[in-house]
C-alpha cells in the first residue's frame, strides 16, 4: 500500500516524505484545534478545573485536560504518517496511552507521587528494555565512552523519568512548556532532516508533535478565557516523554553501529548538543533541587523558585515570560551549535553554565530592583 501511495505521488512530482509532513503537521493540528473546545465543554460541565495552588500563577479555575487533545493528535497522525517508528519501536504506542491513564487520573482526582512514579518506571522499562532505546555511550564525557548494558539501562531509564517529570515542572505560565515543546521539536526535526532519509520517520514524528502543540496553544495563550485550557499532567507527560525519546534517540544515531543499512555519522559532542537542546527543563529543574536543598526542604515540597515565577515578580506577562526564557535558551542552542566541534566536555560546561545563568539573570534584576527601592 505505501508503495502505491509513493508511485501514485511521484507521478504527479510530490515527494511521499513531503506529503507525510505536510499532511501530518496539519492534520495533528486540525485534531487538537477542534477537539479542545469539546474537552472544555465538558470539563466545566463536569467541573475538571484546575484550582489555584501554591505553585500556581492563576487565579481562577481553568480546565487542565488539554493534554488529552494532544494525545489524541499525536496518537492518530503519528501511527499513520510515521509509522514506521511503532514497527521499529513495539512499546512506543503502549507506553504513551499508559501516561495517558495516568495523566488523566492526576489532572482529576491526583495521584500519589509514588503511583506516578510506578507507572513511570514500567513506562521507561518498555522503551528501555523491550524497544532497546537507550543511552549507549557518553561519547567521553567525564573520559567514559561505552557504557555497559546494566549502566546504560539504569541510566537511560533515569533520563526518561527525570525528563517527563521536568518537563511537567517547567508547565507553570501559559506557554511555557507547549512553546518550549515545539521549539525542541523543531530542532530536533531540522537536525534529523539534515543527517538524511534513514531518520525521516523522526522527522515526521517531530513535525506532528508541532502541530498538535500549536493547535493547543491556540487556546493556552487565548485572552479570552472561557476558551482557555491548560496541557495538565496528562500533556506534560507525554510531551516530555517523547521528547525523552527523540532526545536519546538524537544521541543514538552517533554511534556506528556496523550495520550495513544503517548510515554512519559523527559528531563527539552529540550529548552535549542534546543537552543544550533541553536545557531549559534540566537547569530549571536543577536550580529547583538545589535551592530546597539549601533551604532545608523536601525536593517534592511546592514552591515558587522557577525560573518563570522571577519573571512573574518582575512584572512580566506569562506571554513575555515565556517569550524571554525561550529566546535565551535559543541562543545557548545556538552557541552550543557554533562550538559543536570543540572537546565535548568543554562544551558541556559552557552550555550549563550559560544555562544557570540564564536561570539566575531575573533573580539578579529582582534583588537589584529591591535594594534600590
Amino acid at each position: 500500500m505505501n508503495e502505491i501511495v509513493k508511485d501514485g505521488l511521484e507521478n504527479l512530482g510530490i515527494s511521499l516524505f513531503y506529503a507525510k509532513l505536510f499532511l501530518g503537521m496539519v492534520s495533528s493540528f486540525a485534531l487538537t484545534f477542534f477537539s479542545i473546545p469539546t474537552i472544555v465543554k465538558i470539563s466545566r460541565r463536569k467541573n475538571l478545573m484546575d484550582e489555584p495552588g501554591l505553585r500556581s500563577s492563576h487565579l481562577r479555575k481553568i480546565p487542565n485536560l488539554g493534554g488529552v487533545a494532544i494525545f489524541y493528535s499525536l496518537a492518530v497522525c503519528a501511527s499513520i504518517f510515521a509509522f514506521e517508528l511503532f514497527d521499529l519501536y513495539k512499546f512506543l504506542f503502549a507506553s504513551l496511552v499508559i501516561l495517558l491513564y495516568i495523566g488523566v487520573m492526576d489532572d482529576i482526582v491526583v495521584m500519589r507521587a509514588y503511583k506516578k512514579l510506578l507507572a513511570q518506571i514500567i513506562v521507561t522499562a518498555l522503551m528501555v528494555l523491550g524497544s532497546d532505546v537507550r543511552i549507549r555511550s557518553f561519547f567521553g564525557v567525564f573520559g567514559i565512552y561505552e557504557l555497559s548494558y546494566t549502566f546504560s539501562v539504569i541510566f537511560s531509564m533515569l533520563t526518561f523519568i527525570l525528563l517527563i517529570n521536568a518537563f511537567n515542572l517547567i508547565d507553570g505560565i501559559d506557554g511555557l512548556s507547549g512553546g518550549y515543546s515545539v521549539v525542541c521539536s523543531a530542532l530536533f526535526g531540522i537536525s534529523y532532516f539534515r543527517l538524511g532519509e534513514f531518520n525521516y520517520p523522526l522527522v515526521v514524528l517531530s513535525a506532528v508533535i508541532i502541530g498538535s502543540v500549536i493547535g493547543f496553544l491556540y487556546y493556552n495563550l487565548s485572552p479570552n478565557r472561557n476558551n482557555k485550557v491548560f496541557m495538565g499532567d496528562t500533556g506534560s507527560m507525554i510531551l516530555g516523554f517523547l521528547l525523552a525519546f527523540t532526545a536519546i534517540c538524537f544521541i543514538d544515531i552517533f554511534i556506528d553501529k556496523k550495520l550495513p543499512e544503517v548510515p554512519r555519522y559523527f559528531l563527539q559532542s552529540a550529548p552535549a548538543v542534546t543537552v543544550a537542546i533541553l536545557i531549559l527543563p534540566i537547569v530549571d529543574t536543577l536550580n529547583v533541587i538545589i535551592i530546597r536543598l539549601i533551604k532545608g526542604h523536601s525536593i517534592f515540597e511546592a514552591d515558587k523558585n522557577h525560573i518563570h515565577h522571577s519573571l512573574l515578580e518582575l512584572g512580566l506577562t506569562h506571554r513575555r515570560s515565556s517569550a524571554y526564557i525561550m529566546v535565551y535558551y535559543l541562543f545557548v542552542v545556538g552557541v552550543a551549535y557554533y562550538l559543536r566541534h570543540i572537546n565535548v566536555n568543554y562544551l558541556l560546561i559552557v552550555v550549563i553554565v550559560l544555562g544557570f545563568i540564564g536561570a539566575y539573570i531575573p533573580r539578579v534584576i529582582l534583588r537589584t530592583r529591591k535594594k534600590t527601592y
